[in-house]
């Protein structure tokens, strides 16, 4: 299960984890989370919510699997 806190993207930026939510129709389990980076195409505090198989899984980068979202610190 995701855990609150800050996380690196694999593409460099980060991003803080606020909770886990579930959707309304089919209870399926979501990430909410913020960028700690300027948006300017999107309003500044602007929550974002992902699906947390897909918050967790792997990624191919230059041919390796890698997190697409790795936890930072503790």
């Amino acid at each position: 299960m995701i855990q609150t806190g800050i996380y690196l993207h694999y593409k460099g930026k980060q991003y803080e984890v606020i909770g886990r939510a579930l959707h309304s129709e089919t209870l399926e389990a979501l990430v909410v989370y913020k960028p700690l980076y300027p948006t300017p195409d999107v309003p500044e505090g602007t929550l974002w919510v992902r699906p947390e198989a897909m918050f967790s899984e792997m990624v191919l980068v230059d041919g390796e699997e890698v997190p697409r979202f790795r936890p930072l610190g503790g």
